[in-house]
């Protein structure tokens, strides 16, 4: 099973980073205001990428890493993502 870290650009153009197994399932969770408590008052919320782990451990590591990150970097690494 693959395991991914996902970053939404919110309403307010605030970013969120999450994890999940299913980035589209959780895409519509978030949008139907079934996702977390930060992105429910600034719906709608666009996926603008995702990152792709082979483990469980590697995705929630690298999504703690990333929710550290500001707004530029994060930015920046999707965009490094999309380079590869």
């Amino acid at each position: 099973m693959a395991h991914y870290v996902y970053i939404l650009r919110c309403r307010d153009n605030t970013l969120y980073t999450g994890y999940t197994t299913d980035p589209q399932r959780r895409l519509r969770e978030h949008q139907e205001g079934k996702g977390a408590r930060y992105t429910r008052g600034r719906l709608p919320v666009e996926l603008l990428g995702f990152l792709k782990f082979d483990s469980r451990s590697e995705a929630l590591s690298a999504e703690a890493a990333i929710k550290r990150c500001s707004h530029q970097k994060k930015l920046a690494i999707l965009a490094g993502k999309r380079g590869e």
